[in-house]
């Protein structure tokens, strides 16, 4: 099927010869990590994707000059252009024509942000460089992540990538549930059971809810109903979102109506936002909760022992429903993704691979990971001592040392960092023991199903259900529907345009178009 080029790439290919300009010239060959070691350091451009104006690259006058950049080069032997591009302005370096030798994304290759630039031809596919040049990092990437930057069965970037896509997981305040004498809850009744004895001990919120179900759908995702982007499913020969199940999205329903009915729940939840949310926790008002696993247990421990002392928080399974499944969904195996202008010689992308294959090496690790000895660490008797950043200031150079820097890595965590303490090493444990067996499957579509544009009270976003379709869980909850009506809700959903919607996505699942599944393989 031919694909029409945007305007933006229109102007691309016009002046194809100027794209990676700075690319052109005399080429160097390649040695060990991307380097020329007769030829002096291997030089090219890089752009690196943010989307905060503020940090500590963005206060830079001069990234090529910082002190981690010129660090990477001296480890690799290269000398890095270095530019951060802020993915809202990623369409004007299209238009303006002003492509690096390797562009950072946030974004799959067909997605917006691209601009319609891997169809145009603009980046080169990568997938005999990879076998060549990269082999450690070929095998080392997940299936789903090489898949998710591929285009036409072609691979065309080299992704940050996750290989545990379940990031989200429940909490408990284990010292809490001690004193209730139960064990650790396992399905949807256990669950329960273990919120009212929290509420005989005080507990002002057993399960701490937030508003559009956001961090609190523990419950739609033991009967696998989550409403969002990338949780469409196969029902009949059609393919639709899991709201559609109709029997377990009404007994997901009743299970919260009769959490807001007891008390288990805040009453004003449709309304808690974000900050009240975690107000609430860090103060030691919620018995349970869900949060990002990576970030979210070392600072909740430390927020509610300020509180209270003897408080215990980790990290368990999530409540089981009646088809055994639990959790929440799955992230995309991809976070960036790094595209080599087609533009640059064959000699610099061999050298460009290696460099992306030192990434992989255990002395990357290290130096993303910790720094310089001496600076940023030491070791005594063979045990690092890991100079944790005391501000924000540090925490944002850590993050650009080894979030930003580092690319080419699992972002799944960071091991080495992780295991220096036992709130690190508790984290790996949840992540390896609990969150690898849990999260739901699901179908995306990348780029976007184009119906969503046209009924934007339909379209879900990655972690919030579609407006129509949240007011009315709402209103159920609330007692102000009837749970039993939800398949008029269907019916309203289909006639107000879901019908559009499940048409392009049986369309596109069977034409395999664009299409990812998601899934905890």
């Amino acid at each position: 099927m031919k694909k029409k080029v945007s305007l933006v790439m229109a102007a691309v290919l016009a002046a194809g010869s100027l794209a990676g300009c700075s690319s052109q010239g005399k080429e160097q060959a390649s040695g060990t990590n991307g380097t020329t070691a007769d030829k002096g350091p291997l030089k090219f451009s890089i752009s690196l994707p943010t989307t905060t104006g503020d940090g500590y690259a963005q206060r830079s006058p001069d990234l090529n000059k910082d002190k981690w950049v010129q660090r990477l080069n001296k480890l690799t032997n290269t000398e890095l252009d270095v530019r951060l591009i802020q993915r809202e302005k990623m369409s004007v370096l299209f238009a303006g024509n002003d492509i690096p030798d390797v562009l950072g994304s946030l974004d799959m290759p067909t997605g917006k942000d691209m601009s319609g630039s891997v169809e145009a031809g603009v980046f080169m596919p990568l997938d005999d460089l990879l076998k060549q040049y990269a082999p450690n990092l070929l095998q080392k990437v997940p299936k789903a992540a090489w898949d998710s930057v591929s285009y036409q069965g072609k691979i065309y970037a080299i992704p940050d990538y996750l290989t545990n896509p379940s990031r989200r997981g429940t909490y408990i305040r284990t010292d809490l549930l001690e004193k209730t004498g139960l064990p650790v809850p396992k399905t949807v009744d256990d669950f329960l059971n273990v919120m009212r004895a929290f509420k005989k001990l005080g507990v002002e919120n057993p399960y701490q809810m937030r508003e559009n179900f956001k961090y609190a759908d523990v419950i739609l995702g033991a009967f696998d109903v989550l409403p969002y982007k990338d949780q469409f499913e196969k029902q009949g020969d059609q393919i639709v979102p899991k709201f559609f199940d109709v029997e377990n999205t009404q007994k997901a329903l009743q299970t919260m109506k009769t959490m807001y009915d007891e008390g288990l729940i805040p009453k004003d939840f449709a309304t808690i936002s974000s900050t009240d949310y975690s107000k609430n926790i860090n103060a030691g008002k919620a018995g349970m909760s869900s949060a990002n696993v990576g970030t979210g247990l070392k600072d909740f421990r430390t927020s509610i022992k300020a509180v209270d002392p003897s408080a215990k928080v980790d990290v368990i399974a999530s409540p089981k429903g009646p088809e055994g499944k639990g959790g929440y969904f799955l992230y995309a195996p991809m976070v960036r993704a790094f595209y080599i202008n087609k533009n640059v010689g064959q000699d610099k992308a061999a050298g460009i691979m290696k460099f992306f294959e030192w990434m992989t090496t255990d002395e990357a690790a290290k130096f993303f990971s910790l720094g310089v000895e001496g600076e940023n660490y030491t070791v005594e008797n063979g045990k690092i001592n890991y100079k944790f950043p005391a501000n924000k200031e540090e925490t944002q150079e850590e993050g650009f040392r080894y979030g930003t820097l580092w690319m080419a890595q699992d972002a799944t965590y960071n091991k080495i960092q992780l295991g220096l303490n036992q709130d690190g090493q508790d984290i790996l444990k949840a992540f390896d023991t609990v969150l690898s067996k849990e999260g739901l499957p699901g179908i995306g579509f990348y780029p976007d199903l184009k119906a969503f544009a046209k009924y934007p009270d339909l379209t879900p976003l990655g972690d919030t259900g579609p407006k129509l379709i949240i007011d009315h869980m709402v209103k159920m909850i609330y007692g102000k529907e009837s749970i039993s009506d939800w398949p008029k809700v269907i019916e309203e959903y289909k006639s107000k345009g879901g019908n559009e919607i499940i048409k392009e996505a049986t369309e596109r699942y069977n034409k395999k178009d664009g299409v990812s599944i998601f899934n905890n393989q």
